[in-house]
């Protein structure tokens, strides 16, 4: 067995990829509504950020952090602008141990509220703050996490001591289900942090990057987090990890307190810097998109086989009355890759770059699937 049997991988082998069309080892296509779990958000094998590693390839590959990096701080930039200082890791994980470590070493302070249902990752700390009992099984948890139910404020105010450190959570639960935050409950979580001078934590490991139409979930809901996180679509497939803080906490992630090796390294920062820029070209030109994406998703509720359509952006969770594992595989064999999460809910997170004409037909053979069912 040369791998561990800790994925079930479906029977297929992609060799080449291009937009939202993927290629097999027999040279058939497929329509790809899964961005690579979040990852391509600007396409699989984008021209401009290929060239940008082609061109970084030849100078220089890895330099440790010891030395100057200069496409760290462009990048950084791009990310942050002035408001925000900038740790780089290696994937979504990572960047959310750094943030659960910064929220400790700023506040003096133990304990993680986060919510039932999330996903942070699988690394011991980021594994704890998620709230699934799945994740957690078999193994002992590190103790200083909470969870709160979500969309319910009075179960965030039940949890609260003076040892509260930050309250950590995704805007939309991705893995969960798809499920968004309301208006509402983020206004008031919001209002209740900062009059308890708690930190708010956004993971934006999947909703980042141009994933809900604005280049972060949070600039939907009318604030600006005190930390959060970037990963998937960060570098358009390279792995990449970052967690942005507040410029005042920046100094309670002194010398010695975290550390990687490999973490923005001249590679990942190429892609990551030519992702940004044609996320921002990307970005002008997709509010007709979404809105068509939603429009043809209306048409899904009326289905006997859907009990619920939710998302935002080009972020959805179709809820099915069937069981959604089947459904993935079968659209599969029809050469349509999605994927499944949460409470047997399909998730569709195609690229952005998709055409609608590509979209639309997708989107039709996956209606006309369900409603055989």
């Amino acid at each position: 067995m040369p791998l561990f049997p800790n994925y079930h991988r479906a029977p297929v082998t992609f060799i080449q990829a291009n937009n939202a069309t993927w290629v097999d080892e027999k040279n058939q296509s497929y329509s790809d509504l899964s961005s690579g779990i979040g990852v391509y958000n600007v396409g699989a094998c984008h021209p401009q950020v290929e060239s940008a590693l082609v061109e970084q390839a030849h100078h220089l590959w890895h330099v440790p952090n010891l030395y100057q990096n200069p496409l760290q701080e462009t990048v950084a930039q791009k990310l942050g602008g002035d408001t925000y200082t900038t740790y780089f890791a290696n994937s979504g994980a990572e960047a959310n141990e750094a943030a659960i470590k910064l929220a400790r070493l700023a506040t003096g302070k133990s304990t993680i509220i986060s919510f039932t249902n999330s996903f942070h990752g699988r690394t011991y700390a980021a594994m704890a703050a998620t709230g699934q009992d799945s994740i957690h099984a078999g193994m002992p948890m590190l103790t200083g996490f909470e969870y709160a139910k979500f969309n319910d404020i009075n179960s965030v105010k039940s949890l609260l001591n003076d040892d509260v450190a930050a309250i950590m959570l995704e805007l939309i639960q991705g893995e969960g289900g798809v499920i968004p935050a309301e208006q509402a409950f983020i206004d008031d979580l919001i209002a209740l942090a900062h009059q308890q001078h708690i930190l708010v934590i956004i993971d934006e490991v999947q909703t980042g990057m141009g994933r809900t139409g604005k280049k972060f979930a949070f600039e939907h809901f009318g604030f600006e987090p005190d930390i959060f996180t970037s990963a998937k679509g960060l570098a358009n497939g390279i792995p990449v990890g970052a967690m942005l803080a507040k410029n005042e906490l920046a100094p309670a992630l002194a010398y010695g307190t975290h550390g990687s090796t490999f973490g923005g390294n001249p590679l990942a920062m190429a892609a990551a810097s030519a992702t940004l820029t044609v996320l921002d070209g990307v970005l002008n030109d997709i509010d007709d998109k979404i809105k068509h994406f939603w429009l043809k998703l209306d048409e899904f509720r009326q289905l006997p086989t859907v009990k619920e359509v939710r998302g935002l952006g080009m972020m959805a969770g179709i809820t099915l009355n069937i069981p959604v594992n089947d459904v993935v595989s079968e659209l599969l064999k029809a050469h349509i890759i999605v994927l499944s999460a949460g409470n047997n809910t399909l998730r569709l997170l195609p690229p952005l770059t998709i055409s609608t004409e590509q979209l639309t037909d997708s989107l039709e053979k996956i209606k006309h699937y369900l409603l055989k069912k």
